[in-house]
């Protein structure tokens, strides 16, 4: 009986001794374990985004410059990096955004040239027109 409690013991523990038998074993179990389970067991989905197109609107086109303009809804993004001012965290977060949503930009280079903020009343930020150059 002693040896049976040691043995559920070591495989607890994972302590049997790298190409021993018992080692091999277990191995091949987690593998066929990870391989053979279902992903609904996981409920493995594909993560969606928190940004959708309709929180992001082309607004205009300048083709002297050559910009588009963008209006993205401030609540796409985290109340941290809604600020007044442009920063390098949120020129970055709404370069991902826009790269992530908008099919003309999807797998494209772009700069962001602009990021103009639209305060409301109270002084928070309802929304960003931004300007980009798509290269």
């Amino acid at each position: 009986m002693r040896s049976i409690w040691r043995g559920i013991g070591r495989t607890i523990f994972w302590s049997y001794e790298r190409g021993s038998w018992p080692y091999d074993v277990l191995v091949v179990a987690i593998l066929i374990f990870v391989l053979a389970s279902p992903r609904k067991w996981f409920h493995d989905e594909p993560q969606t985004s928190v940004a959708s197109s309709a929180s992001v609107q082309f607004v205009s086109e300048d083709p002297d410059s050559q910009t588009l303009v963008y209006r993205l809804d401030a609540s796409v993004l985290s109340p941290q990096k809604r600020t007044p001012k442009s920063t390098p965290e949120l020129e970055r977060e709404t370069h991902d955004i826009l790269g992530r949503t908008v099919d003309e930009l999807r797998g494209q280079t772009f700069q962001i040239v602009r990021i103009d903020p639209a305060l409301s009343t109270d002084g928070s930020v309802e929304h960003y027109d931004v300007t980009v150059h798509p290269r």
